[in-house]
């Protein structure tokens, strides 16, 4: 399996995926942690990939999205953003709105 159809087989094996550096627990870059926090406070069941781990989707997920930078969010495999447009979410209540409904689709919630 080439890294886009792994990237891709992620994605459709999870409604939430985080793409970030480091963990939820332990984020090594303050964006990443900014999103993570976001997703927690929103309530959000979420699968969490390090990119710093993988450097093949490191390299590689930039293009396959035309999203430079790390985190990425994607939901029900629509990329959503970074972690401002993450933060403007949460802050608006729409990121809670967004994590309810795709675990609501798959019965996570």
């Amino acid at each position: 399996m080439d890294v886009i159809q792994r990237i891709q087989a992620l994605l459709d094996a999870h409604p939430i995926v985080l793409f970030m550096k480091g963990t939820p627990q332990f984020p090594m870059c303050g964006f990443s942690s900014r999103a993570a926090q976001c997703l927690k406070s929103a309530g959000a069941r979420y699968h969490a990939v390090n990119v710093l781990e993988d450097p093949e989707i490191r390299a590689n997920l930039p293009q396959f999205a035309n999203w430079k930078t790390f985190p990425q969010l994607y939901v029900n495999g629509e990329l959503i953003g970074g972690s401002d447009i993450v933060a403007d979410l949460e802050a608006s209540g729409e990121l809670k709105r967004m994590v309810d409904e795709a675990q609501a689709q798959t019965g996570a919630a």
